[in-house]
């Protein structure tokens, strides 16, 4: 019966990989939070499939749940909520999941979606039960009043909810979120604390949350593998037919349809296509232009594995082949890559680890580059704490770009089990002469991998992704 739900509602609950009973894994993950709780928590799904509120503007792709959500349910649809109560009294539940009227007019358009029954039709409210794994589902529309009946009787002076800010220690300046769902979400339980508990003070869950949420499991380091691997597969085989393809949307095209073709969740992020200048601009999205021979250019791609995702950045010569120019150049990123990998280890963290790579290159443009000779006009002003253009490395987990929005996390001890991409680039005009002959042009080189923290080190989970010079010029010119 479960096998069979699960098809039915498989673009809203994420079970891949999972196993036969995939609410049994949220259910420990709920009760992980719950046991380190000291008040009632609310968390909020996405009210509403971003573009459907826009007249002009309709999403008819599948949709991804915010992460903390999904992390705790599976559900990947909108207006649903979660209460986590650990006061509850002994043999009460201490889990609500609240989901919104079940529209089966709508399902015709949309397909099946989680609801309560309108009718009360106790069969659907079962197989809500068993899909879910909560013995209490309740509709979205009475959370309002349910809460303010919690309240009246809470025996705490704080309730938690999810969102996320940040206390500046220096300025003591609060930073926050103020344009989602969460603060939606916490304005909501503000307005309904001062009418009728105005002494119980809201508190962010988000920091006690991160902490269990972002070092990943056995199950789901599983997934990012198996992820990798649909990764490297797509990448060969773009690889492998390059020489056939003519514009940048021929090569967006063809690695897309081999990373869906892997996969049944779809790419982690809209693909980056972009050669020559265009590989200077960073999140380029135009992709629609001619690739110039001699030339590089620079993809950015990944796939989702059930909620774990790859994030890989490959350069390569239109060609097939490095000119002396690029392949120096190409050269002192990926050793910086690779100085960047041996460094990471538990309790380093993020800022520190960058500021060390983008040091080491910038010390192997001046030992290689340009006490020889070269010649440099940088497409960007080095940022004046971390002597790079951008991050080398960032969280990655149920989203590509994983961890709070403030990137507070930078500067917190890494542990084992997180995630972390590998990503130094280098961006601008160069010019040098080799064997007498004068090579110039704009460049963009970005090399990435993803990392995962042991408790020695890190893993490579990309290592099998070509990236070596003679290994990428061995398959493009085969």
């Amino acid at each position: 019966m479960l096998h069979a739900l699960l098809r039915k509602y498989s673009q809203v609950f994420l079970s891949a990989r999972l196993g036969t009973t995939p609410s049994a894994v949220y259910a420990q993950r709920r009760r992980v939070l719950l046991e380190n709780l000291s008040s009632v928590c609310v968390f909020a799904g996405v009210e509403r499939i971003p573009g459907n509120e826009e007249s002009w503007s309709y999403n008819y792709d599948r949709h991804i749940q915010d992460p903390a959500f999904l992390y705790l349910t599976g559900i990947n649809q909108p207006g649903c909520l979660l209460v986590l109560d650990p006061l509850a009294p002994k043999g009460q539940p201490q889990e609500y999941l609240f989901l919104p009227l079940k529209r089966t007019e709508r399902e015709f358009w949309d397909g099946a979606m989680l609801g309560v029954p309108m009718d009360g039709d106790e069969s659907v409210l079962q197989d809500m039960h068993t899909l879910t794994g909560f013995s209490e589902i309740l509709p979205a529309k009475d959370f309002h009043a349910w809460m303010r009946n919690r309240v009246a009787h809470l025996r705490r002076n704080h309730l938690f909810a999810y969102w996320h800010e940040y206390l500046d220690a220096q300025t003591q300046e609060l930073h926050q979120v103020q344009v989602d769902h969460n603060w939606e979400l916490r304005n909501r339980l503000l307005k309904l604390l001062k009418q009728c508990a105005p002494q119980v003070q809201l508190r962010s869950v988000a920091p006690m949350h991160m902490h269990h949420r972002i070092p990943l499991d056995a199950k789901r380091i599983a997934m990012a593998r198996e992820a990798q691997g649909w990764t490297r597969t797509a990448f060969v085989e773009l690889l492998q037919q390059f020489s056939n393809l003519k514009n940048e949307r021929d090569v967006r095209l063809l690695l897309d349809h081999e990373l869906q073709r892997q996969s049944d969740d779809g790419l982690a992020f809209p693909t980056i296509v972009a050669g020559g200048d265009n590989a200077c601009t960073l999140h380029y999205v135009k992709d629609d232009e001619a690739l110039e021979l001699g030339r590089l250019l620079l993809l950015d791609f990944g796939v989702r594995c059930g909620s774990l995702c790859s994030d890989i950045s490959r350069t390569i010569p239109i060609g097939g082949r490095f000119n002396p120019l690029q392949r120096l150049l190409y050269q002192v990123v990926l050793d910086t890559q690779k100085h960047h990998q041996a460094a990471v280890k538990p309790g380093k963290t993020i800022r520190e680890l960058n500021q060390s790579a983008w040091e080491y290159l910038e010390e192997q443009l001046r030992v290689r580059f340009l006490s020889k000779g070269g010649q440099m006009r940088r497409q960007y002003p080095l940022h004046p704490e971390s002597k790079g253009p951008h991050g080398i490395s960032h969280l990655i987990g149920e989203q590509v770009h994983e961890g709070d929005a403030f990137r507070v996390y930078q500067d917190q001890p890494l542990r084992p089990g997180m995630m972390i991409s590998n990503e130094p680039g280098l961006y601008g005009f160069f010019q040098a002469e080799f064997g007498g002959k004068l090579y110039a042009e704009t460049i963009g080189i970005r090399i990435e991998d993803d990392l995962l923290v042991t408790s020695r080190g890190c893993t490579n989970l990309s290592a099998q992704i070509p990236k070596e010079v003679d290994d990428l010029e061995l398959i493009l010119i085969h």
